[in-house]
């Protein structure tokens, strides 16, 4: 401490602070390591997964699966077939295909007899792998919850969830209300899970006691800080995208470069191909310098046309969404001026170009996703993210070098923080004083050396809280040695 107040040397004040950001996270590795004995328990769900089961699943996908898809399939059957519950993390970026991963473990628990349950962000994403699954699996065995679902069609489905007959069940936040109950819950998916809050993601846990979990991921946490804030949470990396991939053509441009845009988006529809533009507002708000969703469908409908195009937001009724996202999907629609709306889930391969105006109101983990909507077919794919925003062009920039999502992720963590992992908060400072876990990343890794050393020199110690002279000794010894060097 008398380094830290006074210190004689810039030396000495290195010191000081290197040994004060060891002790807190120390104390931060271990209060990770307690939380996450508690989600770990015996497991009462054990299935007994044949090696030929995922042979015949693949076979009904209809298409070859990519090795790092193959291999975490059969992670996935060991943990199901494990003595404790499974708690595993797929981190894979935009396009990699977890979501066929996702109906493997939702298909080995059916054929178990058990009901799976995948939550998703969008209403959007929800139906999409609604239908997805209702050409996979027996569609009788389907069901979809999401806000729009009302009336009689709604009691039908949900008396589906408790006599057990639908053994698929795929919703968005609807899923987390009471009137919500299941017959034989087993399994539950989150699907894009930086798009729930910590709150939801506990509420859709409650409703099934003592579960396997399996949370999907295309905004990856750092590889070496995911290890830290999961610690016994099982990590998937799905590094491998599907074979044929290009890598998108992302530009930073100026609004003054807005016309260049525009002929070359022309060109791309002339050839065949398809567009999204995406904005941050839905209608012309107060702010006269961000361009809204409507604003920017009438102007285009002028611009190009005669081309087929249409305008979608959160506001349009389920329904409507559906016919829009069906008619892209099916070419009939060349241009599709949106909001956020499609950032997650929308497959449509033709589509070629990706524009978001007003880029600097979005976060580097939703322009990634927006970007991904587009590069999944055989063509060359382009993003242009348009700003005249001179303080965001730093953290824009990084989306015009990588489209590595782990890259982007050590990036958007370093501008965002990482948010109060023991509470509820999804960004800023969080619990840390001192430390900072982008900064202090090799201390990090010292820390948690440092707890191994003492769990094998006093494990009774260790177990019962206290802290003997052993332990004490080992701690004195050679913390300072470990932290300081």
């Amino acid at each position: 401490m008398q380094d830290v107040h006074f210190p004689q040397t810039l030396e000495q004040a290195r010191r000081g602070r290197a040994r004060l950001v060891f002790d807190e996270l120390m104390v931060f590795c271990r209060m990770i390591e307690l939380l996450n004995e508690e989600k770990t328990g015996d497991s009462e769900i054990r299935l007994d997964i044949g090696k030929k089961f995922m042979g015949s699943f693949v076979q009904r996908l209809g298409f070859a699966p990519t090795g790092g898809q193959l291999r975490i399939m059969n992670e996935i059957a060991g943990d199901l077939a494990g003595e404790t519950y499974m708690n595993r993390l797929v981190q894979g970026d935009v396009g990699s295909g977890k979501t066929a991963i996702a109906f493997y473990a939702m298909e080995c628990m059916r054929a178990s007899g058990y009901q799976s349950v995948m939550m998703a962000p969008t209403e959007i994403l929800a139906e999409q792998h609604c239908n997805a699954a209702k050409e996979l699996f027996p569609a009788g065995e389907v069901a979809c919850i999401t806000g729009s679902l009302k009336g009689k069609g709604k009691k039908v489905e949900l008396e589906k969830l408790r006599m057990g007959e639908a053994k698929i069940i795929i919703g968005t936040h609807a899923l987390i209300y009471g009137d919500v109950e299941f017959d034989n819950l087993g399994l539950i998916i989150t699907d894009e899970q930086h798009r729930f809050g910590v709150k939801q993601r506990a509420a859709i846990a409650g409703k099934g006691k003592d579960v396997h979990t399996l949370t999907m991921s295309a905004t990856p946490i750092p590889r070496s800080l995911a290890l830290v804030l999961y610690g016994k949470t099982d990590i998937s990396i799905l590094d491998e995208m599907p074979p044929g991939r290009k890598e998108i053509k992302t530009y930073l441009i100026r609004k003054r470069k807005y016309g260049d845009m525009i002929g070359f988006i022309r060109r791309e529809m002339d050839a065949g191909r398809q567009v999204y533009m995406v904005c941050p507002l839905i209608e012309d708000g107060k702010d006269d310098e961000l361009q809204s969703a409507t604003a920017m469908f009438e102007e285009v409908r002028e611009t190009y046309a005669g081309t087929g195009m249409a305008l979608l937001h959160g506001r349009l009724k389920a329904k409507e969404k559906q016919e829009i996202m069906q008619g892209f999907a099916a070419g009939e629609i060349k241009m599709l001026v949106s909001t956020t709306v499609i950032e997650v889930g929308v497959n449509v391969p033709n589509a070629s170009v990706m524009a978001v105006i007003n880029a600097e109101r979005f976060g580097l983990a939703q322009l990634h996703q927006l970007r991904g909507r587009v590069g999944r077919g055989a063509d060359q794919a382009y993003c242009f993210l348009l700003s005249d925003h001179t303080g965001a062009f730093e953290r824009l920039k990084v989306l015009a070098d990588t489209n590595n999502g782990f890259e982007i992720a050590e990036k958007d963590m370093e501008f965002r923080g990482v948010g109060d992992v023991f509470g509820t908060r999804q960004h800023g400072k969080g619990v840390l004083k001192i430390a900072n876990l982008v900064q202090d990343m090799r201390q990090l890794e010292k820390a948690r050396h440092v707890l191994e050393i003492l769990a094998k020199n006093d494990r009774f110690a260790w177990e019962y809280g206290g802290i003997t002279q052993a332990a004490k000794e080992v701690m004195d010894s050679k913390m300072l040695e470990i932290a300081l060097n």
